[in-house]
Parts: C-alpha cells; sequence; structure tokens
C-alpha cells in the first residue's frame, strides 16, 4: 500500500466524491454563520446544518468537503498524550433527500480498498444495535463475514444533539496491527487501545426526536459522513499518531529545531513539543479566518492556545517569540488545501507575535502579582494559595495553573486547585446562562423559520429604485398572515425588489411599499436563509394581501448617502493599507445614510499625522472623480485581479468587483457612486481601540461633513462667548487662563501643605518602640489624602526605619495611610493589613502593598479609638 500524504488523501477523496457526481465545496469558515450554538465550527456537517433542516436549499443534494475543526473539549489533554488535539480536517460526503444507506455504504468500501488501498481483512464494520439495514449491506453486499461486523448500542452508534434530526450510525475501523495493542488476550474492536482506530463515520439521518425521545421517521432522509483527514493519515503512514503524519510531523520537527529539543528524548519536553505543534496549527486558521485574540468568545479560545503555545516555549527554553516562525511550516504544509493561508500570512504572523509580545509583558506582571499574594500568606501563617487568588491569575492575567503550581510548590507552598475548579465552573455556568436560547440550526427561533424554504428574492436595486413585483409572504412579529392591515407591524416578502438588505456593512434600504388600497412603511430590509429579503415595517394605511402586485419605491437620498459612504469606505480601506501597510485588514464595518464605521486590524493607536494623511488621500481620490465600474466574474478570476477580500467570508462563484480608478479594487455587493466625485468630501472624526489590535475609525461624507463643520462653528463660537473672547481671540484667552490656573493652583498646593505642617505640630515625641520596630501613628485635621502621602513621606524620611500611621478627617470622610521601611517588614510589619484592620473599625476598607498602603472610611466618630489599636495591631504582626 502506497503511503499517501495529507494533501494526496485530501485531494483524492475529493476526487472520488466528485466522480460520484457530488459538488465538491471549499471548507467553510471557523466561525459558525447565523449559528450561535457554536463558538467555532468543529465538525464538517455544521455549516450544512441549513440544508440539512430544509432551511435553505442546497447548491446540489449531494455535496462532498474536507471542513477545518477546532475542539476545545479536551485542551487539557492536549500533549500529555498524543491522541489528543484541537485541530483537524473533516471529510465528509452528504446526501440531502438523495441516495442513502445503500450507497454510502458502498463507497465507504470502495474509497477505502480500492481509492486508497486499505486491507479488507484489516477493516471492521460497527452498526446500531437495530440497525439490520446496515448489516445486511455489509454481510450480504460488501461480503464482511457476520463475526466481524459490530453491533453497538446508542452510546456509540447513533448520533443524536438533543431536539432535531438524528439516526443511526457504522463506523469503519481499521486493526493497525499487534504492535499498536494493549497484548491483552480479549482485544478486539472496542478496547481502549490503539491497535483498531475507528477512521470512518457513517451517520444516517433518518428520524426526528421531538426532543422527549419520541422518534418519527423523517420524509427526506440524509448522509452525513465524517472521516478525520490526519486519522486516515495515521492508518496510511503506518505511524504512531497524528504528530507522526507527515505534514504534522514537519512542524514538529521544527518545533524541536527552535527549542533545541528533540522529540522522543525527554517525556515532559515530549509534552510541550506536541503542545506547541497542535496548537500553532489551530491558532494560524483561526488568525486566517479573522479571529483576533481577546477575552471572550472565540476570541479567548486563540488567546488561550496561543499563550498555552507561548508558555511551553518558555518551558523549552525559548527566549523571545517563536510562533510565527512555526506558522509558516503550518502555511507551507497545508497551503495546497488552504490557500487563504498564504494570502493572510503577513496578518497571521504579526497577531500571533503581539499576542505573544503581550503575553510576555502579561506573564511577568502576574509573578508581581504572585509575588504579592506570597507575602500575604506569609504573614497570614497559610501554605496554600486560595483557589480565588489561582484563578484571578488565570482569568485576568492569563497565568496557567500549571505554572502557579510549580513556582509555588518550589518555595514550600501549595494551591487550593478545588477552590481554582469552583471558581472556574462559575464562570462557565455564568457564560452558559447568558447564552440566548436558540432552535436546532443554533439561531433563535423566529416566525421566518415557518417560510417554505423554496421563497426567494431577487434583488433589481443595482438599477432600480422603484420596482413593481407580487408578495409571495407576508409575516406578522409572530405569524405567517394572507394579508397585512392598517396598524399592524410586519414583514412583507417578493419575487422581485429594488430594496438592499442588510449585509456587507451595509445597512438595509427604507421606503414604502404601495398598491392603490394600501400603503406598508419600510423601516427595514433584512436578508434571510435561502436569499429571502423581508421588507420590515409598519402597514401605514389599508391593506396589502399575499399574492398582489405591489410597487416598491426605496427612498432615494438614503440610497444616494449610502452609496456615499460605501464607496469612501472601499477609499479609506486602500488608504489605510498605504498609510500603515499592508497588515490592515478590515474586521467590521457599517455603512449607513448618516455616517460610516470601519474597523480594522492595526496594533496601535493613529497618530494625528497619520489620521491626516488617511483623510488627505481619500480626499485626493474622491478630488479626481474616479469613476466606480462594477464586473461579474468567477471568483478565481476576481482574485487574480487583485481584488481585496473579506476575511472568513463565504463567496459565491461568481462575484462582483468594484474598482475605483486603478486606486481601489475590492469584492463587494454593496451599493456606490458612478464616479468618486458624488462623494464630495471626506472626514474622519474619530480613531480609537475596540480590542485587541482592531482599532475603528468614524467618518462622515457629503453634506454630512459640511453639517460637522457647521456644528463645531457653533460650538467654537459658543466656547468664545463663555471666555469673553472672538473665535479668533480664542487660543490666546485659554493659555492665558491655563498659566492663571495654573499659578493658583501651585499656590494652593503650597498653603495646603503649609496648614498640614501646622496641623502636626512637633509628632517626633510621639514616636514609640514596639518589639525594636518604631511606630508613629498621629491624626491630623482636614488634610486630604495627597497631604498624608507627602507628609508620610517626610516623617518616614525623619524617622529612619519603623512604621508610620497617618489619620485625618476631611468633609465628613476618614482617610488613612501606613508606609512601614524595609527593615520593618523584615521585622514582619506589612503596612496594607495594618491599614485594612484600620479601616474596619472607621466602617470602610482598603489595602495595599507591604510597604504602603491606604484606605477610607464613613465613620469619623470611631476614628480615635482605631488610632489607639495602631500599636497591638503592629505587635500582632511582628515576630
Amino acid at each position: 500500500m502506497k503511503k499517501y500524504g495529507v494533501n494526496e488523501l485530501r485531494k483524492m477523496f475529493l476526487e472520488f466524491f466528485e466522480s460520484k457526481e457530488h459538488l465538491a465545496l471549499k471548507s467553510f469558515s471557523l466561525i459558525p454563520h447565523n449559528d450561535k450554538s457554536l463558538l467555532l465550527i468543529n465538525s464538517g456537517m455544521a455549516p450544512l446544518k441549513p440544508y440539512f433542516t430544509g432551511a435553505e436549499i442546497p447548491p446540489k443534494t449531494r455535496v462532498t468537503t474536507c471542513q477545518k475543526c477546532i475542539r476545545t473539549g479536551d485542551i487539557e489533554n492536549v500533549g500529555k498524550t498524543a491522541r489528543h488535539g484541537t485541530f483537524f480536517e473533516m471529510l465528509g460526503n452528504f446526501s440531502f433527500g438523495d441516495y442513502f444507506k445503500r450507497e454510502a455504504i458502498h463507497w465507504t468500501w470502495e474509497f477505502l480498498t480500492e481509492v486508497v488501498g486499505l486491507d479488507k481483512n484489516r477493516l471492521y464494520p460497527s452498526v446500531y444495535l437495530d440497525d439490520d439495514e446496515a448489516f445486511e449491506i455489509w454481510n450480504k453486499e460488501i461480503g464482511i463475514p457476520a463475526d466481524r461486523i459490530f453491533r453497538f448500542g446508542k452510546e456509540d452508534n447513533f448520533w443524536e444533539h438533543g431536539a432535531g434530526p438524528c439516526g443511526p450510525c457504522s463506523e469503519v475501523y481499521y486493526d493497525r496491527g499487534e504492535k499498536y495493542g494493549c497484548g491483552e488476550p480479549g482485544c478486539t474492536v472496542g478496547c481502549e487501545c490503539d491497535r483498531y482506530m475507528e477512521i470512518w463515520n457513517d451517520v444516517f439521518t433518518q428520524f426526528d426526536n421531538d426532543g422527549n425521545g419520541n422518534y418519527t421517521e423523517l420524509e427526506h432522509k440524509n448522509i452525513d459522513t465524517g472521516m478525520g483527514l490526519e486519522r486516515l493519515a495515521v492508518a496510511v503512514q503506518d505511524v504512531d499518531s497524528i504528530f507522526d503524519v507527515d505534514t504534522v510531523c514537519a512542524l514538529r520537527e521544527k518545533v524541536s529545531e527552535i527549542t533545541k529539543h528533540p522529540y522522543h528524548i525527554n517525556e515532559q519536553d515530549d509534552i510541550s513539543i506536541r503542545l506547541i505543534t497542535d496548537h500553532i496549527r489551530s491558532a494560524t486558521f483561526m488568525i486566517s479566518d479573522g479571529i483576533m485574540p481577546t477575552n471572550e468568545g472565540r476570541g479567548y479560545v486563540l488567546r488561550r492556545l496561543i499563550r498555552r503555545a507561548a508558555r511551553h516555549g518558555r518551558l523549552l527554553g525559548v527566549e523571545g517569540t517563536f510562533l510565527a516562525q512555526l506558522s509558516a511550516t503550518v502555511i507551507e504544509g497545508s497551503k495546497d488545501g488552504y490557500p487563504e493561508l498564504e494570502e493572510k500570512k503577513e496578518f497571521i504572523f504579526n497577531v500571533l507575535t503581539q499576542e505573544e509580545n503581550q503575553f510576555n509583558k502579561t506573564i511577568d506582571q502576574g509573578l508581581r502579582i504572585l509575588a504579592d499574594m506570597e507575602e500575604n500568606m506569609k504573614v497570614q501563617g497559610k501554605d496554600k494559595l486560595d483557589g480565588q487568588d489561582a484563578f484571578k491569575l488565570y482569568d485576568t492575567y492569563g497565568f496557567p495553573l500549571d505554572l502557579t503550581k510549580e513556582i509555588l510548590e518550589e518555595k514550600g507552598y501549595d494551591i487550593d486547585e478545588e477552590g481554582f475548579q469552583a471558581a472556574m465552573q462559575k464562570q462557565r455556568e455564568q457564560a452558559r446562562n447568558a447564552r440566548a436560547v436558540t432552535n436546532y440550526m443554533g439561531a433563535d427561533a423566529t416566525v421566518y423559520d415557518e417560510i417554505d424554504p423554496s421563497v426567494t428574492t431577487e434583488f433589481v436595486g443595482y438599477d432600480n429604485l422603484t420596482f413593481t413585483s407580487k408578495v409571495t409572504v407576508e409575516t406578522t412579529e409572530t405569524e405567517l398572515v394572507d394579508a397585512l392591515m392598517e396598524g399592524q407591524d410586519g414583514t412583507i416578502f417578493v419575487e422581485q425588489t429594488p430594496f438592499y438588505a442588510t449585509m456587507g456593512g451595509q445597512e438595509g434600504d427604507t421606503g414604502v411599499i404601495r398598491t392603490e388600497n394600501g400603503l406598508f412603511r419600510v423601516t427595514g430590509t433584512i436578508k434571510l436563509l435561502g436569499g429571502k429579503f423581508g421588507h420590515v415595517g409598519h402597514m401605514e394605511s389599508g391593506m396589502i394581501k399575499t399574492g398582489e402586485t405591489v410597487t416598491l419605491e426605496v427612498a432615494a437620498d438614503e440610497r444616494k448617502d449610502t452609496a456615499k459612504n460605501h464607496s469612501a469606505t472601499h477609499l479609506l480601506q486602500k488608504a489605510l493599507k498605504t498609510v500603515l501597510g499592508s497588515h490592515v485588514e478590515q474586521k467590521g464595518s457599517l455603512v449607513a445614510p448618516g455616517r460610516l464605521r470601519f474597523d480594522f486590524a492595526h496594533f496601535q493607536a493613529m497618530t494625528a499625522e497619520e489620521i491626516a494623511a488617511v483623510e488627505n488621500l481619500v480626499n485626493q481620490e474622491i478630488q479626481a472623480s474616479l469613476p466606480v465600474v462594477t464586473d461579474v466574474m468567477d471568483l478565481e478570476d476576481a482574485k487574480k485581479t487583485g481584488a481585496m477580500a473579506l476575511f472568513g467570508e463565504k463567496y459565491e462563484e461568481k462575484v462582483r468587483v468594484v474598482s475605483m480608478g486603478d486606486f481601489s479594487r475590492e469584492l463587494c455587493g454593496g451599493t456606490h457612486v458612478a464616479n468618486t466625485g458624488e462623494i464630495t468630501l471626506f472626514k474622519i472624526v474619530s480613531e480609537a481601540g475596540i480590542s485587541a489590535g482592531v482599532r475603528r475609525i468614524e467618518a462622515l461624507t457629503g453634506t454630512h461633513v459640511l453639517d460637522y463643520y457647521k456644528k463645531m462653528e457653533e460650538e467654537l463660537t459658543e466656547a468664545s462667548r463663555l471666555v469673553k473672547a472672538t473665535p479668533a481671540e480664542l487660543l490666546e484667552k485659554l493659555n492665558h487662563l491655563l498659566a492663571e490656573n495654573k499659578a493658583l493652583h501651585s499656590e494652593n498646593e503650597s498653603l495646603k501643605s503649609k496648614m498640614a505642617q501646622s496641623s502636626l505640630g512637633d509628632v517626633m515625641d510621639k514616636v514609640v518602640e514596639i518589639k525594636g520596630v518604631k511606630l508613629l501613628a498621629a491624626k491630623l485635621d482636614d488634610v486630604d489624602m495627597n497631604g498624608l502621602r507627602e507628609l508620610g513621606d517626610q516623617l518616614k524620611e525623619k524617622l529612619g526605619d519603623g512604621v508610620v500611621i497617618l489619620s485625618s478627617v476631611k468633609d465628613g470622610k476618614v482617610s488613612l495611610l501606613a508606609m512601614a521601611t524595609d527593615a520593618a517588614m523584615k521585622a514582619g510589619a506589612h503596612a496594607g493589613n495594618l491599614v485594612k484592620a484600620l479601616a474596619k473599625e472607621v466602617g470602610g476598607g482598603g489595602g495595599g502593598r507591604p510597604n504602603m498602603a491606604q484606605a477610607g472610611g464613613k465613620d469619623p466618630s470611631k476614628l480615635d479609638a482605631a488610632m489607639a489599636m495602631a500599636g497591638e495591631l503592629l505587635e500582632g504582626q511582628l515576630k
């Protein structure tokens, strides 16, 4: 048997099913589309749910894919075993009401034995306990002896996920040979050892589960097949694990080369090598689909993967950043199947390096926080770190539990792992409870789910703002109806519409739908599964019935302003790439009549000079009056022209390419001006960060820029009036007022300092000695916290070594300050704990570091009693 490579096997599978009249679709993005039940795509079937449920009509009833997938349920075990991984590719062939068990099983056998060339005698099928039909096909038609066909129960051979389509499945196991076995006499299919490996799973979706365990036969039965590409490669290449198949092995060896730690020498090193190998694959593919490291959702999954990999790099002695180098190897090994990796590689490298640098800073910050926690444990006489503290390090600073544990063990401390897990579980439950209730599709259940999937809409709005068409469906907010009457809110669907639906960042059109007898005010247009355009709004007068011919009129001025903003967005993206660099990638946008918003990948705030350069470049191209031309072409041809495409976007085979002279060229389905001169003006009104590595620009065009300047002029005039100056004199007047304010502030601070000194009097005679440590505790009148800190520094210097505790009441509130010198801390003094105890007595709270801490309180009447306790509290701390 030839030992085919991963890339060869992927190609062989897709071509085999294309020969069986399947449509080969490219892998969907890892970001689920309209599916809130998943953070990340985790199976070949997941992005095809709409076709299985009938919510959307598939492009063909037979489909085949190789889908990139991520599963993080066993992330803690990745690296510890060679079995576990987070990233994998899932080969699949799917039938939507077309062929069923017979063809699926025959093609399974044909591909494995005749195309790939696996030994027939080493293949063992399994079927669901009651699935006699599948058993008969394997036994009578394929010719597998009955004693080599295994019947398993629901847990192993029945696929279901709550309510919805479900059914029995048939798996195929491959006997890898005795060298991979456990050596036990009863070792056979189903054994926990690595000898018999499941490589193929045919799911026969033939039932519908109502959610209460009641099953009914589906009218249209489906086939959902899954085969892990890397698992197949393990069998074909006869290697130990997924970490040894050709492409993954090349990456694993690169890890060893960079870290200077060979594989299979030290088990602890091997754990780190496997973990880094797996995690960098996941991270590379996630970033290529536009996922950015954040502290929530799929962004947090990415951040955790990158940080775990970076941390294990540190364990192997890597200094500085190294993940971008490894990502280059991932891209080289996978670009045959996923060309987008090569297209986005510079961006992927940038994100990885930025996050790695951020973690290197964070981990050092975490170490300092942990040192403070150790100090507190020492003062409190504890030998175990609280689980909540360990979780804070993990959650806030990205500090892995095993690192916290390792550092503490070196110093003789333990860790409350149960408390850590409890805090982790609490966070998971909060996240789970926050999820919206969804249907089987993972989308919010709505009235639109009841519409016949065959209903669709043709968009004719590129060339028309008014059009006549026939009403196909009407709904209120809760049900399908035959007519909408005056006063009702609802949605109207028609065969053809000039209304653009919200998509691609562009807001949907507004306007009216009218007949002789009725007027419907459209407040928004939405696009639903199956290409349906819903006109959402309010029936202002009369009635409109299903089947009637209506006139649809788009609000022309709003559409024109939206077109200006959309075309300006294209100019903006190109200008940003020109000024900031090619790493700039669109992360989101909003195009509305009154404004535009553009989110993009960039790793620091833009300078005023950069903003001005971008703005000037956009206006320059507007003044050049560039022709805006739209061409419809094949996706591959469009990419060859250099047209920019969006991250993670799934495009049709035919796409629209919008060109603005030679300056900008993008794939875009939105509406645009005919010439950039129509935009007239462009103004950036804000630039800010919205998440790690993502910036947001808000801008205006056309008459909205003039309105913006008019408002600014009004505010300038009002500001001038307030300081009794003309707009021309305003700058000079403000500089004069600021200088005057600064002088008065300085004079005020000087007077406050003198008053505080006066209030203090000669306090050095109040110094007492406790167990060899000097303590100065004094109460002052009407001094704020800044004053206390200044006096505290002076008194600490006068004292030499010891502890200073100061308090004051100002505006009815208590301020407390404690300071301890190095010698006092060595003797056991802890300013943070002293202040915390004193604050408790005056109805407040606070704390801080061992050397300096401050607090507040609400009950001045108890301050004298609290200060009297200072000596006793310090004595309790000293050794």
